[in-house]
Formats: C-alpha cells, structure tokens, sequence
C-alpha cells in the first residue's frame, strides 16, 4: 500500500509538472511506470492490478465526459462519429497491413496491434489543446476533442475481435 501511495503521489506531482511545461501528462505516466518497475517495484498481484485499472478507466472515461463541450460538440456529431467507426476501422487496418509488411507479424496479429494503436487517445488530445491555448478553425478543436473520445468503443471492439480470433473463438 505504500508503494501505491508514492506512486500516486509522483502522479499528481506529474500532472504539475505536465501542466506548466506542456508535456502531455500520459507521456509522464509511462516514464513514471517505467522508472517504479526499474527502482524494484515489483506487483505481482494480478487481481488487486486488474481491479484497480478497471476503477481507474471509469474514472478516466467519468472525468472526459465532464470536460467535454457538449454545445460546442453538437455542430460536428456526425463528423466525429464517422471518425470515431469508420476512421478507427480504416486506420486500425491500415496500421496492422504496414505492420505486417514492415514487421513481418501474422496477418490477425498485425491487424491486433493496429486494433490497439489505432485510436486517438482523449487525455492526450484535451491536454494538448488545453496547455497549448490553440486556436483552431472550424470547429476543429470540438471535433478532435469529441471524435478522441468516442473512438475508444470501436478500438475496444476490434481488440476483442482479434483477440477472439487469435483465441480460435
């Protein structure tokens, strides 16, 4: 319990530090989990770790649906929900067929990594917009902002997908 309490203490001492110098403050999370696993921090609790990302994802997705524009958001739904399947789709697909080229992986494996990087992530996207203070044209700014948060099911969706395949269900 101790080691989870300085972890997120350096968490919140992370989105400081993020907020003031610009850095997207997920880049700081991984360097922060690379950093606890280099220092000795061993977790070998799989369930407590499983329980614990589950509470932290509703706490994520909860936030991101505060923090949107919702009247801003309404001029550009249909954009961003074509984005957020269809975009997903092709762009998840386009990234496993370079990866299996590229990086000479089977064809459902490829198209699983793509699965999986293949969506824009909603903490990235808001915190770069929020720290850099930009001024986009065109609904743009609502558009990234709701199409990087409603993409996470089709991701979520082809994952699983490949998984099942990889699985043989």
């Amino acid at each position: 319990m101790f080691y989870i309490s300085v972890i997120l203490l350096a968490a919140l001492i992370a989105v400081q530090i993020a907020k003031k110098s610009g850095i997207p403050s997920l880049m700081l999370f991984l360097s922060l989990g690379i950093i606890s696993s280099l220092i000795g921090f061993n977790f070998e609790d799989y369930q407590f770790a499983e329980n614990f990302s589950k509470i932290a994802l509703l706490i994520i997705i909860f936030y991101g649906g505060f923090g949107t524009n919702w009247k801003a958001g309404r001029t550009v739904v249909i954009e961003s929900l074509i984005l957020s399947t269809i975009g997903v789709i092709l762009t998840s697909l386009l990234t496993g067929v370079l990866i299996h080229f590229i990086l000479r992986f089977g064809w459902i494996e490829s198209f699983l990594i793509g699965s999986i990087i293949g969506s824009t992530d909603y903490a990235s996207v808001s915190n770069i917009l929020s720290s850099k203070n930009l001024n986009l044209k065109y609904n743009t700014a609502s558009l990234l902002e709701l199409e990087s948060g409603s993409n996470d099911p089709m991701a979520f969706t082809l994952t699983c997908i490949f998984l099942a395949l990889i699985k043989g269900e």
